[in-house]
């Protein structure tokens, strides 16, 4: 047999007939298995509905008895066990109906009908019984009733005693000669299945020798060579000793192996050079990530070299004009000139120690200088600043100072600058506003809270807040100038002085609004701790 096919064919036709004898075999054993079972089990269901019969008999006797004592609440009693008792009598007739008509064998259609007659006696005992118990109960003499129901009781025992033990005898000898029957069964499968058995496996094994072995001996080598060639052995070769399926299979596993060499060469060549290709390109990342690098310290180096460098001639230039305000000549009044000169000076020194704090805060070398200071003196200051820019972009820059003044523990350069950055933003970014309004109200619901709110007509804030406190976000406008921290720059101040910001709508939902919300101290707990504090100097 050169071919597989003819092979396979020949043991799946072998195997195919083991089956359907087996099956043949199989079903007979389990029909007579079922036939034996189904006698034994219906014997076994006639014995429990007897059972049950007998105790429901015994409930129904001490129910009469209980009925005749005179209980109140037993005549109820004994009706319930009387049902009970017919309901068993109904299930044994039943069960003994049913195995008459399913039975074919003549005899024990015979022997079945036979146990319906005790049956009649056991109920005949029942209505007797229960007529009986009538009679008694109209008596009046408790001995009378007590004499009669020990008699009817006896009657009752003696009618259904040896019909009950008759038919429990029947069903018992019905079970023992189903147990017999089934293993007598057995036994004749056993020996059935041994010489099954025997007859299988003379057929496998020729099977084997003449199939199974050969075939399995060549898929063995091809497994192997397989795994040679998984391991890297890719110069594995096998001999193509047939010409059926297998053969053909070694000849294509041999191209296989030729094909996966020559592979194997060109993805040894193509790593090499991906390799190379990835060193260079980690090279140019670590040379890019070096110039971000330097590129962030020169810009941090910036910011501190332009601060210090133009504070110390602003310093130079502020004692010159104080030196020449006090030696001017009494001929020409210089006084508002040297003013105007300190106040602008004044000014770029605020603007230069602003960048002195932006270029710390860059750092982490941000320190607060906490004081009681007047919000209202600092918000008038951070307006003042602003007024000539809010002048020369016609929008009105208008001071709330609310009904009084609010003294707040801060570092007064800080808040200062946070407040001054709002309304440089509220300038610069709300295109087409007319107004600009600073507001300062005390808490009146929340007592010890001072409220800073910096509202503007134009269209709103453009991003969601999350997005506009992240440091150098510039919103929607890039073309704005600035430095784009003010809002980060403002939250971290804020928050280091104990408040909240919140970013909003203004008034009518039109326009933005910044809201600031610091704890405020009480001015008469501050005039009362000075006085203390001079009384113990003094």
């Amino acid at each position: 047999m050169r071919s597989l096919k003819v092979r396979f064919a020949l043991l799946l036709g072998s195997s195919a007939l083991l089956v359907v004898l087996a099956a043949a075999g199989a079903l007979w054993s389990i029909a007579a298995t079922e036939s034996t079972l189904d006698r034994t089990l219906a014997a076994q269901h006639r014995l429990e509905l007897l059972a049950e019969l007998s105790g429901r008999l015994t409930q129904f006797g001490l129910a009469a008895l209980e009925t005749v004592g005179g209980s109140e609440a037993q005549p109820e009693a004994f009706s319930i066990a009387r049902t009970n008792v017919d309901r068993a009598l109904t299930a044994v007739d039943e069960a003994l109906a049913a195995t008459i008509v399913a039975t074919s064998d003549p005899l024990d259609r015979t022997q079945y009908a036979a146990r319906t007659r005790p049956m009649s006696q056991i109920r005949a005992a029942r209505v007797i019984l229960d007529r009986q118990v009538s009679q008694i109960e109209r008596q009046l003499d408790p001995e009378a009733r007590k004499n009669g129901i020990k008699g009817a009781l006896n009657g009752f025992g003696a009618m259904t005693g040896q019909p009950l033990s008759f038919l429990i005898e029947a069903e018992r000898r019905t079970m023992v000669l189903g147990s017999e029957q089934a293993r007598a069964l057995s036994q004749r499968l056993r020996l059935a299945a041994g010489a099954a058995v025997l007859v299988a496996f003379g057929i496998v094994f020729v099977l084997y020798r003449s199939v199974t072995r050969p075939t399995l001996a060549r898929i063995a080598a091809i497994r192997k060579a397989a795994g040679a060639v998984g391991g890297g052995e890719l110069d594995t070769r096998l001999s193509v000793a047939t010409r059926d399926e297998l053969g053909l299979l070694v000849a294509n596993f041999n191209r296989m192996a030729a094909r996966l060499s020559r592979r194997e060469g060109r993805l040894a060549a193509d790593r090499a050079a991906l390799e190379d290709t990835v060193e260079a390109r980690t090279a140019d990342l670590r040379a890019a990530n070096a110039r971000l690098e330097a590129v962030d310290r020169s810009r941090r180096r910036f910011f501190a070299d332009v601060s210090h460098e133009l504070r110390t001639p602003l310093t130079v230039i502020l004692g010159e004009c104080d030196l020449a305000a006090r030696q001017a000549g009494r001929s020409v009044d210089f006084g508002p000139v040297f003013a105007t000169i300190r106040k602008r000076a004044q000014r770029l020194k605020l603007r230069v120690e602003d960048l002195l704090r932006v270029a710390r805060s860059e750092s982490g070398q941000i320190e607060l200088d906490r004081r009681a200071v007047s919000a209202v003196s600092i918000l008038a200051e951070a307006v003042d600043n602003a007024t000539s820019e809010a002048a020369r972009r016609r929008v009105a820059l208008d001071l709330e100072p609310g009904a009084r003044d609010c003294e707040v523990l801060a570092d007064r350069e800080w808040l200062r600058q946070v407040v001054e950055s709002l309304i440089d933003n509220a300038l610069r970014h709300a295109a087409g506003a007319t107004r600009v309004a600073v507001a300062l109200r005390a808490e009146v619901a929340a007592p010890g809270a001072a409220t800073i709110t910096i509202s503007d007509d134009g269209p709103g804030f453009g991003a969601s807040e999350a997005e506009l406190f992240e440091r150098f976000r510039r919103g929607d406008r890039p073309a704005e100038t600035g430095f784009g921290i003010g809002l980060a720059l403002a939250r971290w101040v804020i928050e280091h002085h104990d408040g909240t910001i919140r970013l909003g709508r203004g008034e009518g939902g039109r326009g933005a609004r910044v809201t600031l919300t610091l704890p405020s101290l009480d001015l008469a707990d501050l005039e009362n701790q000075g006085r203390d504090t001079r009384e113990s100097a003094a």
